[in-house]
C-alpha cells in the first residue's frame, strides 16, 4: 500500500472515531458523571499503551519517572479539554458542540503565529474570517431554535470554547516535544497523568449496576481514546499535517449525518436535534473557514 493512502486511512480512522466520540460521550453522561468517564478514558487508554511499552520496550517507560515539564502542561490541557468538553455536551447537542469546537485548531493556529512565529497567507486569514462569520451565526441560529433553553445553551457553548482552549494548550506543547520525543511515548504521560489527577473526583459507585449496554459505551469511549491518538500519530508519519487537518475537519460533518439519521429513526436513547438549512449552512461555513485556517497552500517551484 502506498504511504500516502496509509496516511490517508489512519487520518480518516481518526476523523470517524472523532466524529462518532461525540454522541457516545452525549449518551454515557446521562447516567455517568463527566469526571469519572473522563478518569475511564485515560485509564484505559493509559493501561492499553503501558502494557504495550512493558512487553514490547521497558525502557520507554522511564518517561513517567521524570517526564519534560512541557509534557505535564500538554497532559494538563488534554486533561481539561476532555472534561470541559463533556460539561459542554451534558447541556448543548452533539452537532453544537463539535462545530464549537472547530474554535480549536483555530486558536492553534494563532499559537503558531505568535508563539512558533508561522507566517499565515491571506488564504488563511480569509479562513480566519469566514470561521468567525460562521461561528457567530451559528450561535445566533442556534439560540433562536432553543431559546427556551438560553442559560443552559448559553453555559454549554462557554464549556466548550474553554475546551477548545485547553486543547490548544495540549496541541502547542505537544508540538514542542514531538521534535525531541517519540509522539506515542509521550502518551504514557499524556494519558496517565490525567487518569492520576481525576482519581479524587471519579465517582466508582456509579460503576455498580451498570448494565451491558451502558458498560459498552464506556469501553468503546476508553479504547478509542487510545486509537484515535495512536492513528492520528501514524498519519503525520505519511502525510502531511496540512492534509491531516483538512480530513480532520469532518468530524462535525460525520456527527451532523449520524445525529440527522438517528433523529429520522426517531430512536429514544438520545435527545433529537433539530436541523434548518441555515444551521446546516452556518456549520459548513465554520468549518470551510477552520479548514482553510489551518493549512497553507504548498508553493510551487519555478
Amino acid at each position: 500500500m502506498p504511504l500516502r493512502l496509509k496516511g490517508i486511512l489512519y487520518a480518516s480512522f481518526s476523523s470517524l472515531l472523532w466524529g462518532l466520540q461525540v454522541i457516545i460521550l452525549k449518551i454515557s453522561v446521562e447516567y455517568i458523571s463527566p469526571a469519572t468517564i473522563v478518569w475511564f478514558r485515560f485509564l484505559m487508554a493509559f493501561l492499553i499503551i503501558f502494557t504495550f511499552y512493558g512487553f514490547k520496550n521497558p525502557g520507554a517507560l522511564k518517561m513517567l519517572i521524570r517526564p519534560p515539564l512541557f509534557l505535564i502542561f500538554a497532559a494538563l490541557g488534554l486533561a481539561g479539554n476532555y472534561f470541559f468538553f463533556l460539561l459542554g455536551v451534558k447541556l448543548i447537542p452533539p452537532t453544537s458542540a463539535q462545530v464549537i469546537m472547530q474554535l480549536a485548531p483555530l486558536l492553534f493556529g494563532i499559537a503558531g503565529f505568535f508563539i512558533f512565529k508561522e507566517h499565515i497567507s491571506l488564504r488563511q486569514g480569509v479562513g480566519f474570517i469566514i470561521a468567525g462569520i460562521g461561528f457567530v451565526l451559528f450561535y445566533h441560529e442556534n439560540i433562536s431554535n432553543i431559546i427556551q433553553h438560553k442559560t443552559n445553551y448559553n453555559i454549554g457553548v462557554l464549556w466548550v470554547i474553554i475546551c477548545a482552549i485547553s486543547w490548544a494548550i495540549y496541541a502547542t506543547f505537544q508540538k514542542k516535544l514531538v521534535k525531541k520525543y517519540p509522539s506515542r511515548q509521550l502518551n504514557l504521560m499524556i494519558f496517565g497523568l490525567p487518569a492520576l489527577v481525576f482519581i479524587p473526583f471519579a465517582q466508582f459507585d456509579q460503576f455498580q449496576g451498570l448494565s451491558v449496554v451502558q458498560w459498552l459505551p464506556l469501553i468503546y469511549l476508553g479504547v478509542t481514546t487510545f486509537l484515535a491518538y495512536a492513528s492520528i500519530a501514524l498519519a503525520f508519519k505519511y502525510l502531511e499535517a496540512n492534509k491531516i487537518s483538512i480530513i480532520v475537519a469532518v468530524n462535525p460533518i460525520i456527527t451532523f449525518f449520524v445525529m440527522g439519521f438517528l433523529t429520522f429513526l426517531e430512536v429514544s436513547w438520545i435527545e433529537h436535534e433539530k436541523f434548518t438549512v441555515l444551521v446546516i449552512f452556518y456549520a459548513l461555513l465554520v468549518i470551510a473557514g477552520a479548514a482553510m485556517a489551518v493549512t497553507r497552500r504548498k508553493k510551487v517551484d519555478g
